[in-house]
């Protein structure tokens, strides 16, 4: 690789939107494939977009993998394992080494506000109540939390996929 196509390709991550993804919201996506996730899932293909997972959010979701009705159906548990491993593949690894100042009431969900903090994301998709219940107070650091739907609304329906993108990934505000 050149330098300038280095160069090119590190602005170009730079301009990127990072989002948290919740496991419910990770399963809603891969496994029940539902449709309000459609947009979500596209725009994490895109150029605008990318996820970041943590230790604790790989943990969890292998917990969860490992439950049934995940793992009951062999042609279905394969699907899931591929998902997983292209997961891994493009989505990035962030060490988390300090907790977020926002405190969930569930500590089990602590972990994706920790992940955000840590991969500086401006958005955190869950339909998770505890979660979405932090909202108001992340928001002034620069965290969207999101519903699936609210994200479809935001970026498909105002034709915003790459909205902002123009600006550096520090959280910026989103609406």
């Amino acid at each position: 690789m050149t330098a300038d196509a280095g160069r090119c390709e590190g602005q170009a991550s730079a301009l990127r939107r990072v989002a948290v993804l919740d496991t419910n919201v990770w399963l809603d996506i891969h496994f029940f494939r539902d449709t309000a996730c459609q947009s979500l899932a596209t725009a994490l293909d895109s150029s605008y977009w990318r996820a970041a997972r943590c230790e604790q959010t790989d943990a969890e979701l292998a917990i969860v993998l490992q439950r049934p009705p995940f793992g009951s159906d062999p042609t279905e548990r394969i699907r899931l394992l591929e998902c997983l491993r292209h997961w891994q593949q493009r989505t990035p690894l962030v060490a988390v080494c300090e907790p977020a100042p926002w405190r969930c009431r569930d500590p089990h969900d602590q972990k994706f506000l920790d992940l955000a903090l840590a991969a500086r994301a401006s958005v955190l998709l869950t339909k998770d109540k505890a979660l979405l219940a932090v909202h108001r107070t992340a928001h002034h650091d620069g965290l969207t939390i999101l519903t699936p739907q609210q994200f479809h609304q935001r970026f498909f329906e105002r034709g915003r996929i790459g909205a902002d993108a123009s600006t550096p990934a520090r959280r910026s505000q989103i609406d």
